[in-house]
């Protein structure tokens, strides 16, 4: 059997290489266009549907990074419920995670968990979820830490 030439050898290392800063250069690009034409519009319906209840909304994107949806407490200046959508560093894919923050009371300690995002939905997919998909998974993390929060003995 024949050994490999050191120089193909280094070749094909600078070729993976290429590779992977492509794959990365792609998966950025996707992120942005998946905050910019899905998760964007999609804050901002529910934004105006939460004045609707006396809940101000706002949302931002940290470009390349995240997008977050703020919530208030009812009438209350005193942020109640983020939820923040973000691509890890250096991802090949579109491996979503998705933090939810939260606290019980204006003055109260914050609550933080992290999880991937929509697990169910596999990275080939995020740029085809629809704007409703990604609005009844907000609901229901916001409806499951509110339910939490008003049944919690403490």
């Amino acid at each position: 059997m024949e050994k490999p030439d050191w120089k193909d050898l280094l070749r094909a290392s600078f070729s993976s290489i290429e590779v992977i800063e492509r794959c990365k250069f792609e998966t950025a690009e996707n992120f942005k266009q998946f905050s910019e034409f899905i998760a964007e519009p999609a804050f901002e319906a529910l934004a105006e549907e939460f004045k609707e209840y006396g809940i101000k909304a706002k949302y931002w994107i940290l470009r390349g990074k995240s997008i977050s949806l703020r919530l208030q407490f009812h009438k209350s200046k005193a942020e109640n419920f983020r939820y923040t959508i973000s691509m890890p560093k250096n991802s090949v894919e579109l491996k979503l995670r998705v933090t939810i923050k939260g606290r019980k009371t204006p003055k109260g300690l914050w609550e933080e968990k992290e999880e991937p995002f929509m697990e169910k939905v596999p990275a080939d997919r995020v740029m085809k979820i629809t704007q409703e998909e990604l609005l009844a998974d907000v609901i229901e993390q916001y409806k499951n830490f509110i339910y939490a929060a008003l049944t919690s003995p403490e």
